[in-house]
């Protein structure tokens, strides 16, 4: 949940908080350090701060959205799911949303949808859903990614396939296709269709 004025004055206290020099060494941990496992740590710390305003304009000055950016080209899963964590966290606020948007971040995101990660799934959308602005609607509300969200329905995860819902509902079924119902039952049917043939192939 996010601090209030009054919760932030009290939190850092009349003299300020040590604060940024504990991220900053935090970022140079990650940066530097050879520990696959440490990184996943640090990264996943990074991460968690990321979610408050309050760190908002330190982690702004340590670069830490672009570190964050970088995970996403990352072969490792781990290093990925908690690098989007990161941006999911950072980006309801506006210049962290602009910066993802100016830096090529929304492909890199729309490739996480097709992640096996959950977790990087889940971010994913949930990130598209934060980063919709009227500058980035020609990137995110495509037909690739509507058909990429419409394969998230089937899932087996319930918040997985609530978040897909919830991205198609607001983003297509009610402003860019009336008839998006009858899409989803029609890849329903064909998807059930090929599994089927796939059955009967094996047989």
């Amino acid at each position: 949940m996010f601090s209030t004025r009054r919760q932030l004055e009290r939190r850092t206290g009349k003299s300020g908080t040590p604060r940024f020099e504990y991220l900053e060494e935090l970022v140079n941990e990650y940066q530097n350090t050879n520990d696959q496992e440490a990184k996943y740590q640090v990264l996943a710390n990074l991460a968690n701060f990321a979610y408050d305003p309050i760190n908002y304009e330190w982690l702004w000055q340590l670069n830490v959205v672009d570190l964050f950016l970088d995970t996403l080209n990352e072969p490792d899963e781990k290093l990925k799911e908690f690098g989007l964590g990161g941006l999911c966290n950072l980006c309801l606020e506006t210049r962290n949303k602009e910066h993802i948007i100016d830096h090529d971040g929304i492909p890199m995101i729309i490739d996480c949808l097709s992640d096996e990660n959950l977790n990087t799934q889940l971010s994913a959308i949930t990130t598209l859903i934060f980063l919709v602005i009227p500058k980035s609607e020609q990137y995110i509300l495509t037909e690739h990614v509507k058909k990429q969200m419409i394969k998230l329905l089937q899932s087996d995860n319930v918040r997985v396939k609530n978040l897909a819902t919830i991205f198609l509902e607001d983003y297509f079924f009610s402003k860019v296709d009336k008839n998006a119902s009858e899409n989803v039952n029609e890849y329903t049917r064909q998807d059930r269709k090929r599994k089927g043939n796939e059955i009967n192939h094996q047989k």
